[in-house]
């Protein structure tokens, strides 16, 4: 189905993405929302980074697999941006509690942080979805046709 080059083209365009939106967006909820230090923060963004690079392509997969089944209960543009929020959602908060206790924050901080996350990935997921297809058309992934519910 894929080349050899295609899977490397593919898995490096979804590692870019997850790693630059986690960095970002992650930093701003643990800074501003969490109460988390500058420090604290930053080393859970340098944890973070191979995690997420471990995790950025069956994420994709993932993804793909939650934007097909949406597809067949509606084409509508709704589904796709909801698809794009549960995958988010429920691919990446087990995977964010597990990066905040290897760098010691408090349980208190790890809820807030991720329940902050979970409210902004309402927000976010979305367009975490159109930044993925974005990246994917970036690096000229082959044999990829963007998801469209």
């Amino acid at each position: 189905m894929f080349s050899r080059q295609s899977r490397l083209r593919h898995a490096v365009a979804d590692t870019f993405a997850m790693v630059v939106y986690c960095s970002v967006v992650n930093m701003l909820i643990e800074i501003f929302l969490s109460g988390m230090s500058f420090e604290q923060s930053l080393s859970s963004r340098l944890v973070a980074v191979p995690v997420n690079i471990l995790i950025a392509w069956p994420y994709g997969f993932y993804r793909d697999a939650i934007m097909r089944l949406a597809r067949r209960y509606s084409p509508a543009g709704w589904m796709k941006n909801l698809a794009d929020i549960l995958a988010y959602v429920t691919f990446q908060s087990p995977v964010y509690v597990a990066i905040l206790l290897t760098v010691g924050a408090d349980w208190h901080q790890i809820a807030a942080a991720v329940s902050s996350n979970i409210v902004v990935s309402m927000l976010m997921g979305a367009v975490y979805g159109y930044f993925l297809d974005y990246c994917r058309r970036l690096f000229k992934v082959s044999q990829y046709h963007q998801v469209k519910a």
